[in-house]
């Protein structure tokens, strides 16, 4: 039965939704124990969606980090959350998509963009989980002003009697421990960690948690440049799926060092390179605007460093170049799945 009934407590006013929430700055480096206010506290950073439950007298919204309804979205959260969330609680957390041991974003994507009547067939060939890491309002209080400890022991109490889909994110004040979940957690798509401090309040539109990615070194072929091809400014990485060169990704802005190297290795494409002469701009290489790409011959392996953020096998953020690997050979690459 789900938990609602005639008399039980409204939702404060500021959190009937949408609702704004906290946000993350980037670093480098795992913080130090003591680098926030009360200690620091280390979660995994899931790839998801970030989605906030807000849980009515008799109902359940799923409101996204803009603003955006996403309840139709993911009909298998909200129904989770209408039967085992209290009415009056308002939940923070992240939406994701198992695909065996990996999570699988594209498959979160697919559900933003699939038809009405078709969500049901995604919901039933990939269930949503939902990864609960912050509790803002319980019995109709609202509960941002308290510290951070105080949140999670509320969410831990109310998440003992969830079952999956639901779940709850782990926490450690351990920095080991959390060095741990950063490298043994990303084969399973986790990014990095979050870290937060013990005693501050939940402050909506600042960036007062941090962030930081998991990185790793891989291979892939430089099947473009942005610029000439004696002086590339950024490069675009190819690898084979089904024998077709695919674009998974394009680095960061490459130093003058960096620019130098790869230029040393590159060689004008022939005629039959399979890419276009303008790529995006955007995610992807989509968007509205388009640069013009020099495409080379796809012959010279480079290393870069990456996130655990895959798409499909493409690369979702900014890859970082690291060298060019003349010890390689295409055929040395692992091909996209």
């Amino acid at each position: 039965m789900p938990l609602s009934a005639p008399g039980l407590p409204a939702l404060p006013p500021e959190l009937a939704g949408p609702v704004a929430v906290q946000l993350a700055k980037p670093v480098r480096e795992i913080p130090r124990p003591a680098a926030l206010a009360g200690g620091c506290r280390y979660e995994p950073k899931w790839d998801g969606y970030r989605l906030v439950i807000v849980r009515g007298r008799s109902s359940t919204r799923l409101w996204s980090k803009q603003g955006r309804d996403l309840t139709d979205r993911f009909p298998d959260v909200a129904a989770a959350a209408l039967a085992q969330v209290p009415a009056g609680a308002v939940v923070d957390g992240e939406v994701v998509i198992w695909n065996g041991e990996r999570l699988d974003f594209g498959l979160l994507q697919r559900r933003m963009v699939t038809a009405a009547g078709r969500i049901a067939a995604q919901v039933s060939a990939a269930p949503a989980s939902y990864v609960a890491f912050d509790l803002l309002a319980a019995g109709g209080e609202d509960l941002r002003g308290r510290a951070f400890t105080r949140r999670r022991a509320a969410l831990e109490e109310l998440a003992g009697r969830w079952a999956p889909p639901m779940q709850l994110s782990p926490v450690t004040a351990d920095p080991a421990e959390a060095e741990q979940w950063f490298t043994d957690f990303r084969p399973a798509g986790v990014e990095g960690l979050v870290v937060k401090g013990a005693s501050t309040r939940y402050a909506p539109g600042r960036r007062d948690w941090l962030k930081v990615k998991s990185w790793e070194s891989t291979e892939v072929l430089a099947g473009g440049v942005i610029g000439p091809i004696e002086r590339p400014s950024q490069l675009v990485a190819g690898r084979y799926r089904d024998g077709e060169l695919v674009v998974v990704g394009r680095t960061s802005p490459l130093s003058p060092a960096q620019s130098a190297e790869l230029a040393g290795v590159l060689r004008p494409a022939d005629d039959d390179h399979p890419w276009p002469d303008r790529i995006g701009t955007g995610r992807f290489g989509g968007g509205r605007l388009s640069v013009p790409l020099t495409r080379v011959d796809p012959t010279a392996v480079v290393e870069v460093s990456a996130d655990a953020a895959l798409q499909a096998g493409v690369f979702r953020h900014p890859l970082r170049f690291v060298r060019v690997r003349p010890d390689l050979l295409p055929e040395d690459l692992l091909p996209v799945p």
